[in-house]
């Protein structure tokens, strides 16, 4: 069959299925994407954590889902890549967990409701639970903390997270490390974009870089 006469894989079913699959490893799915890569199918999955995801923990998601993949036959025949990655800082904080990751982090958000509609408030979380954040303010000058200020999420639209090479409460006083891999892979992405198209022109079987393969016959 050749690739134009492949039927899409659908994404929404997709998550719908593998859900509860990584539900089950004790992580949330955050996204799932499927793209054709010439003859191949990209799928990648963004999973999270409440201690993050190691390596270690992206290979068992992987194994978990391309099993679930080939018994179910959710991929259907055609010839695939698994990718399983974890949401870099450049995620947006759009639900409770999103904000409870980010403890400590520097954040930009804007105000969607209460006093300062219309605006954007910048902030280092402080707490965050199921109801709303805490959000510790600048202070009137530089380098010194200001007021405490708690919202409710109705209040706050998507919140981004704020790259800091010097973070307060980091490990040493070099770049921040989760600020340094998503600037890294930020780069990675746009290399990885330039194959994909490369590979639609040439329909290129094995063009395709992944961190997980696994096939069908």
């Amino acid at each position: 069959m050749s690739p134009a006469a492949r039927p899409r894989i659908d994404g929404a079913k997709l998550r719908d299925q593998l859900e509860p699959v990584v539900t089950a490893l004790g992580y949330d799915l955050e996204e799932v994407t499927a793209q054709r890569a010439g003859s191949r199918q990209l799928l990648r999955l963004v999973v999270d954590g409440d201690g993050g995801v190691s390596l270690d923990d992206v290979a068992e998601v992987s194994q978990a889902v391309s099993a679930a993949l080939d018994e179910a036959g959710l991929m259907g025949e055609a010839p695939y890549d698994l990718e399983v990655t974890s949401p870099g800082v450049s995620r947006p904080l759009a639900l409770p967990r999103h904000w409870r990751r980010a403890l400590g982090r520097l954040v930009e958000v804007p105000l969607t409701g209460g006093e300062g509609e219309g605006q954007s408030v910048t902030g280092r979380i402080t707490a965050a639970d199921e109801d709303g954040v805490e959000l510790e303010l600048p202070g009137k000058k530089p380098g010194t903390k200001g007021e405490l200020r708690r919202f409710g999420y109705p209040e706050l639209g998507h919140g981004r997270v704020q790259v800091e090479f010097n973070r307060p409460g980091a490990k040493d006083d070099g770049p921040d490390e989760d600020d340094v891999d998503d600037a890294e892979g930020l780069v990675d992405d746009l290399d990885e974009d330039d194959d994909l198209l490369d590979d639609e022109a040439q329909d290129a079987d094995d063009a395709v870089p992944a961190r997980h393969e696994d096939e069908q016959s």
